[in-house]
C-alpha cells in the first residue's frame, strides 16, 4: 500500500522551522514592546504560514525525516522477522538444519555467480531480485517447519497406536449395541438405562477415535505434499545456479529467478491455508530490505565440494 501523501501545513506546525519562525516573528514583536513591530511581526508570520510549507528546502526537509522513519520502520520489522526465523531455525532438528544450509549455500553461489553479471544492484542489500532468493529460502525453511511438526504429532500418533485402538473400539461398540438389542427383547429394564449410558460414551469415544484417525491421514497426506514441495524447490534453486554458473546472463538469471518465484504462488497459497500453522506460515516483512537467508548459528556441514570465491557478501 503506497503511503500518503504528507500534510506539509501540519508537518510545517509540528516541525522546528515553525519554532524559530515564531520567535524571529511574533516572538521579537512582543519582546519590542512597540504596536508597529508586532503588526510587522504578525504579518510576516501569517505570510510564512502561506508560503514556507510549500518552499522546497522545507519539503525536502519533511520528506528526508519520514524516509528516516519508514527506513528505521522496516529494520525493525526485519530485526524481529530476524528473530522469528532464528528460532525456527533453532526448533529443527539437526538433520533439517544441515539441509537448510546447504541450500543457503547454494544461494550463496548464485550471489557469487551472479556478481559477475550486472544482477547486483549497487545496494545489494535492497536489490529487489536477490531478495526473490530470500523468500524462496523462507519459503524452504518454512515448509522445513511444517515437516517437523508433523513428523512430530504422527510420531505422538503411533505410540497410541490409533488403528488397533479404533478396531477394538469398533468392535466394543458392535458387541454392547446387540447385548443392549437383546435386552429390549428380553423386556429386561433394571439395568437397560445404564447400558443404554455406557454405550452412550463408548459411542463418543469411537468417535473422537475415528476424528483422531482423520487427523492422522490428514497430516500423512501434508507431510508428503511438503516434502515433495521441498524436494521441487530445491532442485529449482540448484537449477537457478545452474544458470548463474553457465549463463552469466543478468535477464535469464533474473528471469529464471522470477519464475520460479511464481511457481510458489499455490505453495504459498497451500501454506496460508493451515491454520494450525500460523505461526510457522507468515509472510516476509513488508519491506524493501534484504533479510538474508543465513542462519547466525548455522551446523557443520561437510565440506565435499569446492566453493567459487565469494565476491558478493551475504548481508
Amino acid at each position: 500500500m503506497d503511503e500518503p501523501a504528507p500534510n506539509y501545513n501540519r508537518e510545517f506546525l509540528h516541525s522546528p522551522h515553525h519554532v524559530v519562525f515564531g520567535l524571529l516573528t511574533l516572538g521579537l514583536g512582543f519582546l519590542s514592546a512597540e504596536l508597529f513591530p508586532l503588526i510587522v511581526g504578525a504579518t510576516v508570520y501569517a505570510l510564512g504560514w502561506i508560503y514556507l510549507p510549500d518552499m522546497p528546502f522545507f519539503r525536502r526537509s519533511v520528506d528526508r525525516r519520514r524516509d528516516e522513519a519508514r527506513r528505521a520502520l522496516e529494520v525493525l520489522k526485519v530485526e524481529e522477522f530476524l528473530e522469528r526465523r532464528e528460532a525456527l531455525i533453532g526448533s529443527l532438528s539437526t538433520s533439517r538444519r544441515q539441509r537448510y544450509a546447504q541450500l543457503a549455500e547454494v544461494c550463496g553461489d548464485i550471489e557469487t555467480a551472479g556478481a559477475d553479471t550486472p544482477l547486483a544492484s549497487e545496494d545489494p542489500g535492497t536489490d529487489p531480485r536477490l531478495r526473490k532468493l530470500d523468500e524462496l529460502m523462507w519459503t524452504f525453511l518454512r515448509l522445513l517447519g511444517i515437516e517437523e511438526s508433523l513428523e512430530r504429532f504422527l510420531e505422538t500418533e503411533r505410540r497410541d497406536n490409533i488403528p488397533g485402538v479404533l478396531k477394538d473400539a469398533e468392535a466394543e461398540a458392535k458387541r454392547l449395541s446387540e447385548e443392549l438389542d437383546e435386552l429390549k427383547k428380553k423386556g429386561v429394564s433394571a439395568s437397560l438405562e445404564t447400558k443404554q449410558r455406557y454405550l452412550g460414551s463408548r459411542l463418543e469415544r469411537l468417535e473422537v477415535l475415528r476424528k483422531r484417525e482423520q487427523r492422522i491421514t490428514q497430516a500423512q497426506e501434508n507431510l508428503a505434499l511438503v516434502v515433495s514441495e521441498q524436494e521441487r524447490l530445491d532442485q529449482q534453486i540448484k537449477l537457478i545456479r545452474a544458470d548463474a554458473v553457465a549463463t552469466k546472463n543478468a535477464e535469464a538469471l533474473t528471469a529464471r529467478i522470477d519464475a520460479t518465484v511464481e511457481h510458489l504462488d499455490q505453495t504459498n497459497k497451500w501454506l496460508s491455508e493451515l491454520d494450525e500453522f500460523k505461526d510457522l506460515v507468515a509472510d516476509l516483512p513488508a519491506t524493501e530490505l534484504r533479510v538474508g537467508y543465513n542462519a547466525e548459528t548455522p551446523p557443520p556441514i561437510p565440506q565435499n565440494r569446492s566453493r567459487v570465491r565469494p565476491i558478493i557478501q551475504q548481508k
